[in-house]
């Protein structure tokens, strides 16, 4: 589709810009149905008193009220939409069916990202996956579409089905309309964002962040996945990491959940995602709970991080 002027942005919501962009009927129904959840579950951050709920999540990690009632509502949306036929979120042990089993589509979720934010008045997200078929079956590049959505000052969907990545901004009248369409990063940007503690950092990463602090880069780190690949994004460049440290060589983000869609949408943008040496999007899944180290941004920063990594290979 031709690019839109900006004079018609605010005339193009979610449903017009994917039938524009010819992305079949159900997928579109199903990133739309997925959008307006997001709704519901911004309505359920807002009424909460931001008190932990006093219990784990499945991978020993202090969980709050606000992700059981988030992966709850998305998976009950999702429940009755008629496309999905399994459901994998970081907050539950299994993959779960639910649909009849003969759908066309599976959602991996992370349905709070950053969720320890919330006291803090910080931006949060939802993270989403799409894949064609049963998730047992994800292997290379498979994933056909992803988005998530910020829960900040605005509400903001980015998404992509192969055909660019888009952002939506929820208008006053319950509407997400395009704010920014075909975000195409620079070659080369001027920020990053890095997790993990600097002592636990190993030689060839350490090597590569004092790169990037002698050329000037500028440090942007929230603490929650979403905002810092949010503000990549729209700043058009820049890098996020984190790395695989001296005890725990697969670093913490997890590569289903998390790594996956946002890589997908990142290279629909023009730039890359790795472990600092495979692409993200061809590591096939081991198990639900695998986790990668990940340096994902604009090609030269991602490029430049595979060069001093393998240099102590």
């Amino acid at each position: 589709m031709e690019n839109i002027s900006d004079a018609t942005k605010l005339f193009v919501d979610l449903r017009r810009h994917m039938w524009m962009a010819g992305i079949e009927m159900e997928l579109r129904r199903l990133i739309w149905q997925i959008g307006v959840t997001g709704k519901y579950i911004s309505a359920k951050i807002h009424e909460s008193n931001r008190k932990l709920a006093g219990f784990e999540n499945i991978y020993g990690e202090e969980q709050l009220a606000l992700d059981r009632s988030s992966d709850d509502i998305l998976r009950n949306q999702l429940k009755f939409s008629g496309f999905v036929r399994e459901y994998a979120s970081e907050e539950l042990p299994d993959i779960v069916q639910i649909g009849r089993g003969d759908e066309q589509y599976s959602i991996t979720a992370d349905p709070l990202d950053g969720s320890s934010l919330v006291d803090t008045n910080l931006a949060i997200g939802t993270i989403i996956g799409i894949y064609k078929g049963p998730l047992c079956d994800i292997g290379e590049n498979d994933i056909v579409a992803a988005m998530y959505i910020t829960y900040g000052p605005l509400i903001t969907l980015v998404y992509s089905a192969g055909k660019g990545t888009h952002e939506f901004v929820l208008n006053r009248e319950g509407e997400y309309v395009l704010s920014e369409e075909d975000i195409t990063l620079s070659e080369k940007g001027s920020i990053y964002s890095l997790g993990g503690l600097r002592k636990d950092w190993l030689p060839e990463h350490r090597k590569y962040v004092e790169f990037l602090e002698d050329e000037g880069y500028k440090l942007r780190y929230s603490g929650g996945f979403v905002p810092d690949i949010n503000q990549i994004l729209i700043k058009r460049g820049g890098i996020f990491m984190y790395p695989a440290l001296k005890e725990s060589a697969v670093g913490k983000l997890r590569l289903i959940f998390e790594l996956k869609p946002m890589a997908f949408l990142i290279k629909q943008a023009g730039g890359m995602a790795t472990d600092g040496k495979k692409d993200i999007l061809k590591i096939k899944p081991e198990s639900l709970d695998q986790r990668s180290p990940i340096y994902i941004g604009s090609r030269y920063e991602v490029e430049k991080a595979r060069e001093f990594l393998t240099k102590g290979r």
